[in-house]
C-alpha cells in the first residue's frame, strides 16, 4: 500500500485503518516495514483506537525523508481486553513531495493463551476461565496473562504498583539528584521514552519515567526507594518489573538491595544504553537473612534523547517489615571477627554455609549464585559489580606481592603493581597520562585501580587475579571500562588462568585516547579458573593503566529445571532447557554443546 502525491494543499491527512480487533494476548506484537522517501515526504503515525477511549495513542511515529529504502517497525500491544483498531495516518503539512508506503503487516503472539487439559506441579497456575496453565512467576506480576484476570485475584496490594493511583508505598529517594516524574503518554523529548505504560497499553495508564533533558546533566542519578521487607531465609524473595530503555543517549538503570539505611546497597542488576522503544521485563530473586529495600536507580547519559521508563512492580514470596532499617555500623574499620563454623555434618568436598550450618558442595561455592541463605560461598569470591568507591579491591589481589619476602615488601613501593588511585591525588602534570576522574562519579574523588608506570622497568608486568571461580555459565562476560593514555603506555590483557597455565582472552596496546573506553570479555562456560588483569609497563614514565567499574554479566551456571522442557523449548543433553531460537547461532547455551550439534 502507497500513497505518491505532488501537492501544495494545507495540512492533508491519509488514513489507513485496521480491522476491528476483539482483545489480544498479553505478549501481542505487530511489525512491518515501511517506506518513507522524497523531499518533503511528512511524517507517519501508527494510532490505537480502543473503543470507549476518545483519545486516541500513538504506538510508532517517525519524521522526515528516511532515505530511499525499506525500514521494519516493531510495536508493542500486550494485552488489551477491549475492541480496537489500528490507524496509520500519513500527515504532510503544506508541500508534498515523496513516496511513503507500507507492507508485510505481521501480527504475532497475539492469541489469548490456549486451555491445558491439566495444569500440574508447584510452579504451573490453571486459569480459571481460560484454562491455560501458565508460569507460577506470572501470577501476581500486574499482567494479565491468564487472559481472564484470575492471575491476579487475591494478590496483596502491598506488594504491587503500577503507578495508577499514585507511588503505592514506594519513596522517592532524598539523597539523589532529582526525583522519577509520573507520565501518562509520551516523554516530552521526541526520539526517547515510551509512548505509552506497560499496565494499560493506553494513553490513559500511568509510568514512571527519568527526565534527561536540562537543568539535569551527566551522571545526575535517580533513585526510587520500596518499602522494608522481612529477610527470606527459607524462601527466594521475587521482585518483578518492566523497563523502557529507548533514545541514543539512554544510559543505566540499575537495582540495588540495601539492609542499612542511608547507604547505596549492594549491586543485584543493571542494564546499559539504548534496549529499543520496547517496555522489557526483568525478573530477580532476592535472598537476604535481614530485613532489606530494594533501590530503583536510574542515571543520566550525556545528553537529552536518554529517558527511561519503569512499570508494573510487584513481589512475590515477600512480606512487609514492621520497621525501618538499622543506621550505618560505627565498628571501625579493620575490626574482623573469627570465623566459627556452626554445628553440621559436611565433608571436605562440602562447603559449610555459615549462618544455618547447611552443606552445598564446593563447586557450587564462587560461582555467581548464592546458594546459602546468608550468601556466604559468595562472600569471599570474584564479586558481580566491583567500582571500587568503598576502597578495596573487591577480592582481587595480586600473587606476586604476597608471595614477596618480609625485606622485599619494605621495598614495595618501587614496584611496579596493581593499585587504588584517583584524580584528586595526582601530581601537576600527572593527568597527561592518568585519569583525572574515575568512570564511576565521573569526579576526581572517585577510585579506580591503575598501575603507576613511574616505578619499575620497560616490559616488566603487573598482575592482579580474582579468587578462583568454581564455573560460569554459558552466556558469561566480563564488562569493564579501561584507560590507557600516553606518549608511552604499554599494555593491558585479560587472561584466564588455571593453576599455572594461562590464555589469552583480550588485549590493548598503545594509547587509547584522554578517555574512560568500554571493553567486553566473552568467558562462557569455565570451571575452576581465575580472571587476570595484566598490565605491561611502556618505554617510560608517561602512560598509566587503569581500569574501572568491572562487571561479571550473566555468569551464573545453568540450572536443570525441575520440569519438562516446553515445545518452544530445546532439551540439552544434560537436561537443560534452552529456547529453540538459539539452536545453532555458534553459542554454547547448553554449557555442552548439544545445541550446535549438527545432527539435530
Amino acid at each position: 500500500m502507497f500513497i505518491l502525491k505532488n501537492s501544495s494543499n494545507i495540512s492533508q491527512v491519509a488514513q489507513l485503518r485496521s480491522p476491528k480487533f476483539s482483545q489480544t494476548g498479553s505478549n501481542c506484537t505487530v511489525s512491518f516495514w515501511y517506506y518513507n522517501y522524497g523531499f518533503s515526504v511528512g511524517a507517519a503515525e501508527m494510532q490505537l483506537l480502543v473503543d470507549g477511549l476518545e483519545e486516541p495513542t500513538v504506538l510508532w511515529r517517525i519524521y522526515y525523508n528516511q532515505g530511499n529504502q525499506w525500514l521494519k517497525a516493531f510495536i508493542q500491544l500486550g494485552r488489551l481486553p477491549h475492541p480496537f483498531q489500528l490507524s496509520l495516518d500519513k500527515i504532510s503539512l503544506g508541500f508534498y513531495d515523496g513516496v511513503s508506503a507500507i507492507d508485510d503487516i505481521t501480527f504475532e503472539n497475539c492469541a489469548l493463551p490456549s486451555p491445558a487439559i491439566s495444569c500440574e506441579g508447584p510452579d504451573r497456575f490453571w486459569c480459571r476461565v481460560t484454562k491455560a496453565c501458565i508460569d507460577i512467576l506470572l501470577v501476581c506480576d500486574l499482567v494479565d496473562n491468564c487472559g481472564d484476570g484470575t492471575d491476579e485475584d487475591n494478590c496483596d496490594p502491598d506488594l504491587q504498583c503500577n503507578f495508577e493511583n499514585g507511588l503505592c508505598n514506594w519513596e522517592q529517594d532524598t539523597e539523589d539528584d532529582f526525583d522519577w516524574i509520573r507520565k501518562q503518554g509520551p516523554t516530552p523529548t521526541l526520539n526517547t521514552g515510551p509512548f505509552k505504560d506497560h499496565t494499560l497499553g493506553t494513553v490513559r495508564g500511568h509510568y514512571l519515567y527519568m527526565e534527561s533533558s536540562e537543568p539535569y546533566v551527566f551522571q545526575n542519578k535517580a533513585v526510587l526507594v520500596s518499602p522494608v521487607f522481612n529477610p527470606c531465609v527459607n524462601e527466594t524473595c521475587i521482585f518483578r518489573f518492566h523497563y523502557h530503555m529507548f533514545g541514543k543517549q539512554v544510559y543505566k538503570l540499575s537495582v540495588l538491595q540495601r539492609t542499612v539505611s542511608n547507604t547505596k546497597g549492594q549491586l543485584l542488576w543493571y542494564k546499559f544504553g539504548n534496549q529499543g522503544n520496547r517496555w522489557i521485563r526483568q525478573t530477580l530473586h532476592i535472598n537476604s537473612s535481614k530485613p532489606f529495600q530494594i533501590l530503583v536507580e536510574g542515571t543520566i547519559g550525556d545528553g537529552f534523547t536518554g529517558d527511561i521508563g519503569i512499570d508494573d512492580m510487584s513481589f512475590v514470596s515477600c512480606s512487609l517489615y514492621n520497621g525501618n532499617l538499622p543506621p550505618i555500623s560505627t565498628t571501625p574499620a579493620g575490626t574482623s571477627v573469627p570465623v566459627t563454623l556452626p554445628v553440621n555434618n559436611c565433608t571436605e568436598e562440602e562447603f559449610v554455609c555459615r549462618a544455618s550450618g547447611n552443606c552445598i558442595h564446593m563447586t557450587k561455592k564462587c560461582d555467581f549464585r548464592p546458594d546459602c541463605s546468608d550468601k556466604s560461598d559468595e562472600a569471599s569470591c570474584a564479586m558481580k559489580m566491583c567500582n571500587f568507591e568503598d576502597k578495596s579491591l573487591c577480592g582481587w589481589y595480586q600473587t606476586a606481592l604476597e608471595e614477596m619476602s618480609e625485606t622485599d615488601s619494605i621495598h614495595s613501593r618501587n614496584v611496579f603493581k596493581w593499585g587504588l588511585g584517583r584524580g584528586a591525588n595526582l601530581f601537576p602534570g600527572q593527568e597527561k597520562h592518568s585519569p583525572s576522574i574515575d568512570h564511576t562519579t565521573f569526579t576526581g574523588e572517585g577510585w579506580y585501580l591503575f598501575t603507576d608506570s613511574s616505578v619499575g622497568k620497560f616490559g616488566q608486568t603487573a598482575d592482579i587475579a580474582t579468587p578462583v571461580i568454581s564455573l560460569t555459565g554459558p552466556k558469561c562476560k566480563m564488562v569493564f571500562w579501561n584507560y590507557m593514555s600516553g606518549a608511552t603506555v604499554g599494555s593491558l590483557q585479560v587472561l584466564s588462568k588455571i593453576g599455572n597455565i594461562t590464555t589469552k582472552l583480550w588485549a590493548q596496546s598503545g594509547s587509547q585516547g584522554a578517555q574512560w573506553n568500554r571493553a567486553e570479555v566473552f568467558l562462557g562456560v569455565r570451571s575452576g579458573f581465575q580472571v587476570v588483569l595484566r598490565a605491561i609497563r611502556g618505554v617510560s614514565y608517561m602512560g598509566d593503566v587503569a581500569v574501572d567499574d568491572i562487571t561479571f554479566e550473566d555468569c551464573s551456571p545453568l540450572l536443570i529445571p525441575d520440569r519438562p522442557c516446553t515445545v518452544e523449548e530445546f532439551t540439552c543433553a544434560n537436561k537443560y532447557c534452552i529456547p529453540k531460537d538459539n539452536l545453532c547461532d555458534f553459542v554454547n547455551d547448553c554449557a555442552d554443546n548439544s545445541d550446535e550439534n549438527p545432527n539435530i
